[in-house]
């Protein structure tokens, strides 16, 4: 197996280098070849590992590469560590991203920088198996940080459009925040542990409860300490409420990016590290409630704002906020298994999604808005029938009593389940806003499908498309879709939707009795809370049911708000402006950070600027020397006149000065 992990990990880096180094000195045929390779090698070198563990055929191990850092009593390798969590992941991360870089081949085919994006979904994709094999902190923040850098490179890579560049700023800048929480954090850790090992402080978290640090002047609870800073970066990393500001503007780079990052990779990295160190999170009941609190609030608090954009591919990442929200919920009730478990399913109906956001995206000359659309499930079948499963899945279309159902049925009931299970007022909570999320999900899912595949076409009223097509409407004449007609994706965008739409509908019926039931599966690998999982399976039928009756409420809503009778979104708009407006502009959150955070930011760099940099550093400093030098060589430049008398006079009056300052 050694060897088969040293190829999984490296040989998507060694892609990108290579990629990147051609650039534009080789056909992009070139480029994507290789990225594309590389990526699918890896995927299907994944499965088996996976698979190996599900039967339980595989045990845990480390893989060293070399030795890395001693430093004192530091002492750390870079190992690779290799165990059912790692095995999960591995398997989403090179899956989703080898179906990302096939799509992107049709996406991007007209774009003449292809090289450098696939140079970058490589490296993306290696920073992240960095990160989920890491077997101690350090290395683990390498590939954190790692992530960072390359959804930096990917928001922005359309770097000439101010909107892509500001995106990945803000991106960055949010990450950043989150990642000091995280830093110190590890700081903590090995303070605390004396080691950077994950297995050595797994092994000794539990004998550290109840024990208290000073911190800030106070005494508190060690571990409740260390895993809120820990927790603070998983906020930042996965968009969690507070600092979940960066992921809707994410969306401005291209859709292949969006689908990577916000399906399957980055935004997991915060809750596989949460679940990686879940022996940590156990000892810090305090922090584990922070967890569960800031999950629901934020699965909630999306869904909300998902019920108002007008953006395709802004709907379906506020969904990926409040999905992350569940997973979030799940493990702060120390139901680590069945959060990894809602993450596995929802990479794949999420891909399918954005893809299938992208495919229509690219069906409609790049046209975002679904104000634009209507009628497209008889222009573009297969892309309709995908996002239809996709659908399916995130609103969790299953039946309990007959045990069957879509991926998000399985893993996102589970979630609701074990959070009432739980019992405690804060599990409880949780529950009803999963359930009240779950409803507003089910209305933003099925508006999503209603305004793009439904209704009359709405093509003509674009501005963009009729530009694209260079016919206005009254060249049209008679021709209601204003000369244009959508046509279906290539074949290279259409496979990836193909099978992630397997996944999306059957990866929760194959997979719920490995995550949920099997203690042996997860041995080693996370905290299973076995007595959890029995009381989740007991909780009363209409816990069990509620999901599915408040999907049936969400999908009538949407059709008689869309369909049925179209002009009641508009009355209420009329009636409830206020609430429409908060809503819409997700709860003022960025207009509060701007006015707390960014503009008086601004007014200090402006005050330090001019006072400090203008008016001290370059008055006395640069400018003050270039005055002086300026002075004296205009006085130097008057006494050389030229005349012999007057230098002989300065001779004179030199020697005087030399004989006076001698004598006295």
């Amino acid at each position: 197996m050694q060897t088969q992990i040293l190829i999984i990990v490296f040989l998507p880096l060694l892609a990108s280098i290579v990629a990147g180094l051609v650039n534009k000195n080789a056909p992009s045929v070139f480029a994507k070849s290789i990225t594309t390779g590389a990526l699918f090698v890896s995927a299907a070198l994944s499965w088996p590992i996976f698979l190996a563990f599900l039967n339980g055929s595989a045990n845990a191990e480390v893989v060293p590469v070399l030795k890395w850092v001693q430093s004192g009593s530091m002492s750390f390798d870079w190992a690779l560590r290799v165990d059912t969590l790692t095995a999960i992941m591995l398997v989403v991360i090179n899956s989703v991203s080898a179906l990302v870089h096939l799509y992107s081949w049709g996406y991007m085919e007209e774009d003449p920088d292809q090289p450098r994006f696939f140079a970058y979904l490589s490296l993306f994709t290696f920073a992240m198996l960095m990160l989920v094999t890491a077997d101690n902190l350090v290395q683990m923040f390498f590939g954190w940080e790692g992530v960072g850098l390359a959804s930096y490179l990917l928001i922005g890579f359309w770097f000439k459009k101010p909107t892509a560049g500001a995106a990945a700023i803000k991106a960055f800048v949010v990450n950043r925040v989150g990642d000091l929480g995280f830093m110190l954090g590890i700081f903590g850790t090995f303070l605390v542990f004396q080691t950077t090992s994950i297995t050595e402080i797994l092994d000794a978290a539990p004998g550290m409860s109840g024990s208290t640090i000073g911190f800030l002047g106070m005494r508190l609870y060690t571990m409740d300490i260390l895993c809120i800073l820990l927790f603070v970066g998983a906020m930042g990393k996965s968009a969690q409420l507070f600092l979940h500001t960066w992921l809707p503007d994410a969306m401005e780079g291209p859709t292949p990016v969006s689908a990577l990052i916000h399906a399957a990779t980055m935004v997991t990295a915060g809750v596989f590290m949460v679940c990686r160190l879940s022996p940590m999170f156990e000892t810090a009941p305090t922090a584990l409630a922070i967890v569960t609190v800031v999950g629901a609030a934020t699965c909630f608090f999306a869904a909300t704002i998902g019920t108002t954009q007008w953006d395709i591919k802004r709907v379906i990442a506020y969904s990926t906020c409040s999905q992350l929200g569940y997973m979030f919920f799940a493990a702060g009730v120390g139901a680590y298994g069945v959060a990894m478990f809602h993450l596995f399913t929802h990479a794949f109906f999420k891909a399918l999604l954005f893809l299938g956001a992208g495919s229509v995206i690219h069906s409609m000359h790049h046209e975002q808005d679904m104000r634009y659309y209507g009628g497209l499930r008889k222009h573009i079948p297969l892309t309709f029938y995908a996002m239809l499963a996709g659908t399916l899945a995130i609103t969790g279309l299953g039946v309990y009593h007959l045990g069957v159902g879509f991926a998000g049925f399985w893993s996102k009931d589970a979630v609701l389940e074990v959070a009432f299970a739980r019992g405690t007022e804060i599990s409880v909570m949780s529950f009803w806003l999963g359930v009240i999320a779950a409803l507003l999900t089910s209305f933003y899912s099925w508006r999503l499908m209603f305004l793009t595949f439904w209704g009359k076409p709405r093509w003509i009223e674009s501005e963009h498309i009729q530009h694209s097509v260079h016919k206005t409407p009254e060249e049209a004449g008679e021709d209601t879709t204003g000369g244009y007609h959508p046509h279906e994706s290539p074949i290279a965008m259409l496979i990836p939707l193909v099978l992630l739409t397997v996944g999306a509908v059957g990866a929760g019926q194959v997979f719920a009795p490995s995550f949920l039931d099997d203690a042996a599966f997860w041995a080693g690998s996370i905290f299973y809370n076995e007595n959890l999982i029995h009381a989740m399976h007991a909780v009363p039928y209409w816990v069990k049911y509620s999901a599915f009756v408040v999907m049936i409420l969400g999908f009538v809503g949407a059709y008689v708000a869309y369909i049925a009778k179209p002009d009641i979104p508009a009355k209420f708009v009329a009636n409830f402006g206020w609430l429409h407006r908060f809503v819409y502009n997700k709860w003022y959150f960025d207009e509060l950070y701007d006015r707390i955070f960014v503009k008086p930011a601004f007014w200090f760099g402006r005050q330090f600027w001019k006072l400090g940099d203008i008016g001290t550093i370059d008055r006395f400093g640069p400018n003050g020397i270039a005055w002086v030098v300026e002075r004296s060589s205009g006085a130097a430049k008057s006494i050389q006149s030229g005349y012999l008398y007057t230098y002989a006079l300065i001779m004179l009056l030199g020697l005087i000065a030399a004989i006076t300052w001698v004598l006295l």
